[in-house]
């Protein structure tokens, strides 16, 4: 029956069981709010958190796209009611409320484009003002510049229906982390120039040597064997032409084996078969983007400093391996090796005209990568030379 005791108990179960649940809601959401900090801790993570997002939006630059998303995290930073950014040609950016003002905004901003300093203007352009006239909008703007260096290259502007002495600090504020996140930009693009330039460089200084010992090695059949110096003559044209291409610092392991292969062919014809070579090569590495003339420089640097001096014939062993996320290259040869502390010396720029692609090739992975991934060389005398390059399988910003 409906109103039995034991429905009417039943009932009462259900009631506290739901009341306690929500009770038992209720305390976790209350202890999660409270596990957030105090309201200034809060305040400051929310003020932190809107700039580390808008600042990822402005890495490529004040560019429409990156200040399209940034503008949305600044205006929710300074709590107006609109906020734009401009270059000094135009609106890039606009987000929040009276938009139907974004045509008249450059001519408002007129003024702080060319003077550098921050104005508080009516939306119908009166100029600046020392106290905010509202206009058929309602709204007054705080337009700060964006500078770089000496140089003005934008504007924020804040709309609000009034613009108090804090709006206006805040809106400057703002425009000089613009600024800031700007110049760091620039930073890093002047960064990558300088990169690619001394890249450039080490490869004009390496190059030379692909020159003199190949036309050594031609030269000495010209007389004695003009079929032999015809066939090298190919090979030092292809072996040039890839030495000197100028479609990138960046090539494949693949692509860097053939050129060893071809410097191989013409040192065998200077030293015969004291150059003897294994090489041990895992497919799947073949495809991995190094810097450009990374490993034929340190063949080279086998035979000319390793074996040129020994007794007899020399091995050198060529291995690429598969190792996880890197593919790992090694050069040994069973040559006279060298003092490691003279090594040192080498590495560090000490020692002129001395294992020079050693010391290059060292210099490009360290530039490109990291120091991290410098060459690691295990030597001594009398007991040969192992070198080990590493590099990661994904370059997703270098291009064979």
């Amino acid at each position: 029956m409906p109103d039995s005791p034991l429905f009417t108990a039943a009932a009462v179960a259900v009631i506290v069981l739901a009341i306690a649940v929500v009770v038992g809601v209720g305390l976790k959401v209350m202890r999660s709010f409270r596990d957030l900090g105090t309201d200034a801790e809060r305040a400051t993570y929310n003020t932190l958190h809107a700039a580390s997002r808008a600042g990822q939006h402005l890495r490529g630059g004040l560019q429409p796209a990156g200040a399209a998303k940034a503008s949305k995290q600044l205006r929710v930073l300074l709590g107006c009611d609109a906020l734009a950014i401009t270059d000094t040609d135009s609106v890039l950016a606009w987000d929040g409320a009276a938009e139907e003002l974004r045509p008249s905004l450059m001519r408002l901003a007129e003024e702080v484009l060319a003077t550098g300093r921050t104005a508080v203007v009516t939306h119908a352009g009166q100029g600046p003002t020392a106290k905010a006239e509202h206009g058929n909008h309602g709204f007054s703007a705080v337009i700060a510049p964006i500078r770089a260096g000496s140089r003005v290259v934008g504007s924020v502007a804040a709309l609000a229906p009034a613009a108090g002495a804090g709006l206006v600090r805040a809106t400057s504020e703002v425009a000089d982390w613009i600024a800031a996140q700007l110049e760091l930009t620039e930073l890093e693009a002047s960064r990558t120039l300088l990169m690619e330039a001394e890249v450039r460089a080490l490869r004009a200084q390496i190059s030379p040597h692909f020159i003199y010992n190949s036309l050594n090695a031609i030269a000495s059949f010209i007389n004695t064997d003009p079929a032999r110096a015809r066939e090298l003559v190919v090979e030092f044209a292809d072996f040039t032409r890839y030495s000197f291409r100028r479609h990138g610092d960046f090539t494949t392991v693949a692509e860097e084996l053939r050129c060893i292969d071809r410097y191989l062919l013409l040192e065998r014809a200077r030293f015969g078969e004291r150059v003897q070579v294994s090489l041990r090569i895992a497919p799947e590495v073949l495809s991995t983007v190094i810097p450009f003339l990374s490993l034929q420089p340190l063949v080279e640097n086998a035979v000319r400093h390793g074996l040129e001096a020994k007794e007899g014939p020399g091995h050198i062993t060529i291995c690429a391996n598969d190792s996880g996320a890197f593919a790992e290259v090694t050069i040994e040869d069973d040559g006279v090796g060298m003092d490691p502390e003279h090594l040192r010396s080498v590495l560090a720029g000490h020692t002129d005209g001395d294992h020079v692609g050693l010391r290059n090739v060292d210099a490009r992975l360290r530039q490109v990568y990291g120091d991290e991934h410098g060459l690691v060389i295990e030597t001594a005398p009398g007991e040969g030379t192992l070198i080990t390059m590493r590099v990661p399988k994904s370059q997703p910003d270098h291009d064979a």
